[in-house]
């Protein structure tokens, strides 16, 4: 008797803390595309983005169609016993509410479960890294489907994002916030609840951003994995150190970092510092 097989299915705004892990030959991620006619841009990077769209353009994600995810996850169906779609936050796009609609529209002919995770970037590689070597290992679909539902509540964020126009652009903010937030140079820092971005303090200087972090950091008692997401031009005097301090105060913690990718930095900017924390 075979064990079932099951594709997981996640976005382009996914990072991956460990770039190689268990399951990851399961695992299908949307190729990038892009608004305005630009979708044959394929190998861009978050360092060919403009820090600010104030007096400059940058393209646009583009969220695949109902019909587009129909497409994929029949193409996939007859190559898998069943399909995991674990998508990025519908606060940024609404790819979750697309790839849902496709499955109800396939439903009784090819096997589909759409999760919105709530997260993106790290935290959304961290949940399908665990569903990944959960399908490796055999778990079938209803089971992998609330295994990956219970990681969300673990999963914690915070972001530094300087481009506050790259966020007027997504919606989140109005723009004369934008333009003043980005005139005065403010690190305005967010967290991650809901999966919706929530202001919550704006860091002075580096040293301040860094004191931000590891307080953030400390509210959690039982750390798996911290996963630091740096920008485009790098936070390097922030992230070096926030590393040291959290070497002196939380030692044994793995720590991985990842370079955002140009799908998430064209929704908040590539200069953008995040962490992301898998907690118990």
């Amino acid at each position: 008797m075979t064990m079932p097989s099951i594709c997981i299915v996640s976005d382009s705004t996914a990072l991956f803390p460990n770039p190689v892990f268990k399951g990851r030959g399961q695992v299908l991620l949307l190729p990038a595309a892009w608004q305005d006619g630009q979708s044959s841009v394929e190998r861009l990077k978050a360092a060919d983005f403009p820090v600010s769209l104030k007096g400059a353009e940058a393209p646009a994600l583009a969220t695949p169609s109902q019909a587009e995810f129909e497409d994929l996850f029949r193409s996939v169906g007859a190559k898998y016993d069943g399909v995991l779609a674990i998508l990025h936050s519908s606060k940024f796009s609404p790819a979750a509410e697309r790839a849902q609609e496709a499955a109800q529209v396939l439903h009784g002919t090819v096997p589909v479960r759409v999760i919105d995770s709530h997260t993106v970037s790290l935290g959304l590689g961290l949940i399908v890294q665990a569903a990944a070597a959960a399908a490796e290992g055999g778990m079938p679909l209803p089971e992998l489907d609330l295994y990956a539902r219970g990681l969300i509540p673990k999963i914690y964020g915070m972001l530094c994002i300087p481009g506050l126009t790259y966020l007027q652009r997504a919606g989140h903010v109005n723009p004369s916030q934008a333009i003043v937030g980005e005139y005065l140079d403010i690190l305005q820092v967010f967290t991650l609840d809901n999966g919706e971005l929530v202001p919550t303090q704006k860091a002075r200087n580096a040293r301040h951003l860094v004191d931000i972090l590891v307080e953030f950091l400390s509210e959690f008692f039982h750390l798996e994995h911290i996963a630091v997401m740096q920008g485009a031009p790098s936070f390097e005097q922030e992230t070096r150190g926030l590393r040291e301090r959290l070497n002196e105060e939380r030692p044994g913690i793995p720590i991985s970092e990842q370079i955002i990718n140009a799908p998430f930095a064209s929704l908040i900017g590539p200069r953008s510092l995040g962490i992301f924390a898998l907690a118990n």
